[in-house]
């Protein structure tokens, strides 16, 4: 098996306009961006489109494509908007109907509520023909996934128990490990050696972060992230050998 075997990677799909208005803060990405790393799977993309079919599937379709997984957060609740189960269906050219197991849980959770079981509430129950469900220990309506697409509600708490659902199925790979050099430096002071560094080990990914906290305090975060720990200790030992030769304590 190849190092590149080895890697598993996920893009994240946002839907709703409400995202977009910026009426609604997402809080969905980074706790899945987080859940991610933790189990191996790399998050490589992130995209947010609004309300719209045609937009939904073609962006499915194109992810899906290039992607070990795609998680999808938004669009599968009871009103007229959510439209996501039906995009997902339509991206896999398969049809949708209300599913017998999810609508009797949909109903024994209704009547025993004393909420009225109504057709928009039951639309929650439509999911694509041979979809696997995705548990929901909050509010009883599941997600589901298609092939490699897994279909979560927008509700972060619903959403997170979701993931936690679906994640024994996933296929995970190497964990990404990362080490953070913390500099009281700008960042053009160190650009040219850091830069230097990269090129040595393009295999490590490299970022720079300047911050600035309270006190006036001023510098700069380099990280460099790898799922080799060999060649990430390599290369921070060869970054710090850098930076010590240019007098710069880390």
């Amino acid at each position: 098996m190849s190092a590149k075997d080895d890697i598993v990677t996920a893009a994240i799909l946002v839907i709703g306009d409400e995202i977009l208005s910026g009426r609604t803060k997402d809080k969905n990405i980074g706790y899945i961006a987080d859940h991610c790393t933790a189990i191996g799977i790399q998050v490589k993309e992130v995209r947010v489109v609004p309300d719209e079919e045609p937009e939904i599937i073609a962006a499915i379709n194109q992810m899906r494509a290039r992607y070990t997984y795609v998680f999808t957060t938004g669009g599968i609740g009871p009103t007229h908007d959510d439209i996501t189960a039906d995009c997902v269906a339509k991206a896999f050219g398969v049809g949708i109907d209300h599913h017998p197991q999810v609508k009797q849980l949909l109903i024994d959770n209704f009547n025993r509520r004393g909420v009225e079981v109504t057709a928009a509430r039951l639309r929650m129950a439509r999911i694509p023909d041979g979809a696997e469900l995705v548990e929901n220990k909050v509010s009883v309506a599941p997600g589901f996934s298609v092939g490699n697409v897994i279909v979560m509600a927008g509700i972060p708490s619903v959403m997170q128990v979701m993931l936690d659902a679906v994640t024994p199925r996933l296929k995970t790979g190497k964990k990404m490990l990362s080490v953070t050099i913390e500099l009281l430096r700008p960042e053009g002071e160190i650009a040219e050696l850091f830069g230097q560094t990269q090129a040595e080990f393009p295999d490590v990914p490299m970022g720079s972060y300047p911050f600035n906290r309270e006190a006036r305090v001023f510098g700069t975060q380099l990280v460099l992230r790898s799922t080799d720990a060999e060649r990430l200790a390599a290369a921070e030992a060869r970054l710090r050998q850098r930076l010590r030769e240019k007098g710069i304590e880390a």
